[in-house]
């Protein structure tokens, strides 16, 4: 009689081992996230150490030669930005995001993009036939002799075809769909995903063959699977954005090669993803004019100044506690500011209702867009538009003072570049710069000031 192996529950959030069933996980803090599994010894489950590659013993870091190794370019630009400026060898780069978000098309544009410049590609799918990416890739016109696929999910089988096809680049699509024959376990389950991503990250490191892994995520927007899984790989990607709207963004929480500051971002189109060039332009070019609560402000994204539309309503509430909806911005950031408002300015916000939003879908979390959602709030509470061509820039502390901000001059030169003739900017950033000419540069210390410059 064959021996069970050992029951155990894990936690598909955190890796968490428990011999019971929990309702709570008491590592990750996470509900009903405990899945039954059983685990069987390596000499039971027919399992091998495998070696880690490289060199067993430890060697001096400057006996360790480099080849000139250069970033491979996909032919996105957008993509390549947020990769650091193209593909390192051997790298492995996680991309994740809602269902129907577009990681697959984009995948394939990527792999277009590299057939393109003759290099070998493969794309190894484990949920859709070879018709059906044939079918998506016709509708793309993403068709190349250089572009192999394959619908597999045995992990085996997968790894043998690496190795005997040698391609330039390869993408697994997705994770959780993988199985390796060695465990018992379902595919998707903890111990797939870990081990699944161990082998292929071995792999991608000994063949230098840089390798994306699409996976799943979760109802609360991470990636699916234990957290030991973007702690493997090199690059971790999320394509965020709502599949009401046209628009993408590709964004980097982990790079090992480049920064995590990067924005890429995407117009979706019948033919798949379009890469936006100017977005200060596209999120702009829908902006009501002369309207209360309407408030341009210039945000960082890496190395790259974009301008938003804050947009805030403040209506008075029937409510004993009014409510403050916050989209695209941080909300306890936003009631701070509230805060100061009432303190320094004398508005009585608390007995309004205050919604705000980031018009077409971006997320914007520095501090430097504080005295635009000050600005953006006081219009429409006072129902006064801000007045045409302006703009405000600041970082605003808990005493009402205005702080100063950082890369302000290339933010001003987008400014400039859109048109606008008129900016607030702290008082401490202007007295360092050097003369711009073709926009009027205020300087303000205070939020009363910023008030008081605008309405």
């Amino acid at each position: 009689m064959k021996k069970r192996g050992k029951l155990v529950f894990v936690c598909r959030t955190c890796g968490f081992q428990s011999p019971k069933w929990l309702g709570k996980c008491p590592d990750c803090g996470n509900w009903d996230t405990l899945a039954e599994e059983v685990q069987y010894n390596a000499a039971s489950a027919g399992t091998k150490r495998r070696a880690i590659p490289g060199d067993t013993g430890p060697v001096s870091i400057d006996a360790v030669i480099l080849e000139d190794e250069c970033r491979i370019q996909t032919g996105i630009g957008e993509f390549d930005r947020v990769l650091g400026g193209g593909l390192v060898p051997g790298s492995l780069v996680l991309i994740g995001g809602d269902p129907g978000i577009g990681k697959s098309t984009l995948m394939l544009q990527a792999l277009y993009g590299l057939a393109r410049q003759d290099a070998k590609v493969l794309y190894v799918s484990g949920e859709e036939s070879v018709k059906q990416i044939r079918l998506r890739s016709k509708r793309l016109k993403t068709i190349s002799n250089r572009l192999f696929v394959v619908s597999e999910v045995d992990l085996d089988t997968i790894l043998q075809m690496v190795s005997s096809e040698k391609p330039d680049v390869l993408v697994i699509d997705s994770i959780q769909t993988m199985f390796n024959s060695d465990l018992p376990s379902a595919p998707g389950s903890v111990a797939q995903v870990r081990e699944s991503a161990m082998r292929i990250m071995i792999m991608a490191k000994k063949s230098g063959i840089p390798t994306f892994i699409v996976g799943h995520v979760t109802k609360e927007g991470a990636i699916a699977g234990p957290r030991l899984l973007e702690h493997m790989v090199d690059t971790v990607l999320y394509f965020e954005g709502d599949r009401s709207h046209v628009f993408r963004v590709l964004r980097a929480v982990k790079n090992r090669f480049g920064s995590t500051n990067e924005i890429g971002v995407f117009e979706m189109k019948e033919q798949g993803l379009e890469e936006v060039a100017n977005p200060s332009a596209v999120f702009l070019s829908e902006r009501p004019e002369q309207a209360p609560g309407s408030v341009v402000t210039a945000c960082m994204e890496g190395t790259r100044p974009i301008l938003v539309e804050l947009q805030a309503l403040a209506s008075s509430t029937s409510f004993g506690t009014p409510r403050r909806t916050i989209l695209g911005l941080d909300q306890n950031r936003v009631a701070l500011l509230v805060a100061v408002m009432e303190k320094k300015l004398g508005m009585h916000l608390m007995g309004h209702d205050i919604f705000m939003n980031v018009a077409g879908g971006v997320r914007v979390d520095e501090p430097a867009v504080d005295m635009g959602i000050i600005a953006a709030i006081a219009s429409s509470f006072l129902d006064r538009p801000v007045p045409e061509g302006h703009i405000v820039m600041g970082e605003v502390g808990l005493t009402g003072e205005v702080r100063a901000i950082s890369q302000v001059e290339t933010r001003v030169s987008e400014i400039r570049k859109m048109g606008f003739s008129r900016c607030l900017v702290p008082e401490s950033n202007l007295r360092r710069m050097t003369a711009v000419t073709g926009i009027d540069l205020v300087g303000i210390q205070t939020v009363t000031q910023a008030v008081e410059a605008l309405f």
